[in-house]
Formats: structure tokens, sequence, C-alpha cells
């Protein structure tokens, strides 16, 4: 079987419209500005409003990516959504997305890979599409972390932000588009980075609610060590089943969690600063929303020209990690 070239045909971004600065968690916790840019780059991040929900910033997302497209919602034939903020359980936010659009032709499912949730949620429709049995899927990252954010906790809440990232998937000239991924799991450090209250093994109770279990948790040192590592192997890896080496990259677009992890990244790369798509500092870690974002980003500032080699790598809950080689 041959397979069809898959890349990114169109992009859009959204973010809330309220921002919320370190100077404002100064009145909320125990911290400081100058402590949370030295220790991880971020100045302010946005938050939904009361009535938004993931599928709302999804939405606008998904509306900017597909105009960017050229392509109606009813010529849509798989919506992929990465989140680990659903509007609700089931039905999935993909399906309420669906519905929104109007994209009645389209799968929708959602898929939980924490902040690597894009790049494997690309991974899985590039799958798609290859084979032919699809010919266009819209991807979102989406994620309303302000929800599970415990804003007395000076160690997590000023970490996290809300966002949408979405790009349209279809077939491209032969050379472009994806040329790798490298997706991968730990699950044996999953007790590091979870939201433990509301599943199956601890539903929702009076003990859950008033002992924080609806809130993240995250085990902030061994995390960042755990980044460190898989942010290089990963890119490594992927580069090697690329066929390609890091003086190739013209592009870098990690995930947005910390200053200090992008750049060790980018040490071990060895590459400037003028080529790493850095901007945490205005919308903190978005989790699924992250990458997209940041790419999605940097394109609408004309980053990227046509035959750029971009490099896409992140981690997250479960733990997982995913990178992606493109040519754009």
């Amino acid at each position: 079987m041959s397979f069809r070239s898959i890349g990114i045909v169109g992009f859009g971004k959204y973010v809330p419209e309220k921002v919320l600065t370190n100077a404002d968690l100064e009145k909320m916790v125990e911290t400081n500005d100058e402590w949370i840019v030295s220790r991880t780059g971020i100045r302010e991040r946005h938050i939904a409003a009361p009535e938004q929900a993931t599928s709302d910033l999804a939405y606008e997302a998904a509306v900017r990516a597909l105009k960017s497209a050229g392509l109606a919602a009813e010529d849509l034939e798989l919506i992929i959504v990465a989140t680990v903020t659903p509007d609700t359980t089931f039905p999935s936010t993909a399906c309420i997305l669906q519905d929104k659009l109007g994209a009645k032709k389209a799968a929708a499912f959602d898929l939980s890979a924490a902040c690597s949730g894009f790049v494997y949620s690309m991974a899985t429709a590039n799958g798609f599409l290859q084979t032919g049995m699809y010919n266009n899927a819209l991807i979102i990252g989406a994620d309303t972390l302000s929800r599970i954010t415990d804003y007395s906790d000076r160690n997590t809440c000023v970490l996290f932000g809300d966002g949408a990232g979405a790009v349209v998937l279809g077939e491209v000239p032969q050379g472009r588009g994806f040329l790798s991924f490298d997706l991968g799991a730990e699950g044996a450090g999953g007790a590091l980075l979870k939201l433990e209250g509301g599943g199956s093994r601890l539903p929702a109770s009076q003990d859950t609610v008033q002992g924080g279990k609806h809130f993240i948790y995250m085990n902030g040192r061994e995390v960042f060590k755990f980044a460190v590592r898989v942010m290089g192997t990963a890119t490594e890896e992927v580069l090697r089943k690329a066929g390609k080496s890091k003086e190739d990259i013209d592009l870098f677009v990690p995930h947005q969690a910390n200053i200090r992890i992008i750049q060790s990244a980018m040490q071990r790369l060895d590459l400037p600063e003028e080529k790493c798509v850095i901007n945490v500092d205005k919308y903190a870690n978005t989790s699924a929303a992250s990458i997209p974002l940041a790419l999605v980003e940097a394109a609408e500032e004309g980053r990227m020209k046509e035959g750029d080699t971009i490099l896409l790598v992140g981690f997250g809950g479960g733990l997982t990690w995913g990178a992606s080689v493109l040519v754009w």
C-alpha cells in the first residue's frame, strides 16, 4: 500500500479575554512576580469566563482553522479533541464541538494524553488520513485548567492557563507534511502528575471535594527531571526516524510548561533562541493547547516558510511524551 503525505493545511487559535497576571496572584497567595518569572518564565495567563467550557474555546480555534484551510464544516470527516478538561465525561467534547460546528459527516472523539495530547492526536489522525480512510481532519488541543487548579496552592496555581489551538490536516505534496512521530508513556510515573477525584476509583463525594482531590496534584521536582530527560531523548529519536539531524531544524516548538525545561532542551540541541518558539510568558502551561498555541502563533507571525523543517515535542501527565517532525 502506498501512503499519502499528510500535513497541516489550516490553523487557528483562541485564548479567553481575561488575563491573570503575576501581580494578581500576589494578592491571592504568598508569591511574587520575581519568584514566578525566575523559576518558570511565566508572567501572565488567560482564564476562561464562568460561562465558557472547553468546547467553547475549541470552537473558536476550530472556526479560525477551518477558515484558514478554506474548508467548510460540513465537509469535515474527522474531529479529535485532545483535552484533560472535557465539558462532560460523556458526551465527548469532540461530539459537542461537532454539533456546534455543524460538521454532521465527521467522526468525533476525545483523546486524553495530557500535555502530549495534541501530538498524540496528530499522529492518530495522520494514520487515518495516510491510508485514505479519511481525507481531512480537525485536530484541537484545548484545556480549561483554571477549573482544576487550586488557587490556594502557590506551587501549582502560578503554572496553568486556558486556551485552544487547532489545525486542519489534509494531503500535501510528496516530501512535505509529517515525516515522523515518536510517542511514549511511562505509566509508573503516573502518580507524579494527576487529578484523582471524579473517576471510577474515587467518584465525587464530600470527602473527595474536602480533600482537594478534584485539583491538579504535581510533584514538581520529579516532573521537571522527567521532562528534561524525555524532551531530549524524544527529540533525538524523532529526528532519527525522519532521517534528519538537529542542524536541519528550522523551528523548534516545545511544550510551554517552564522556561528552564525549554532552555535545557535548546542547549541539548545546540539551538539558538531565534529558532525556538517561546510564549510561556503570555499563556503559561495550557496542557494540550500549549503546542498548537505556540505553533499557530509562529505561523501567524510568519516565522515558518514553505519547506522549513519543524520539530514539535511535549511531555505530560501519564506520564507521556510525543514528538513530531514535519516539513511546512
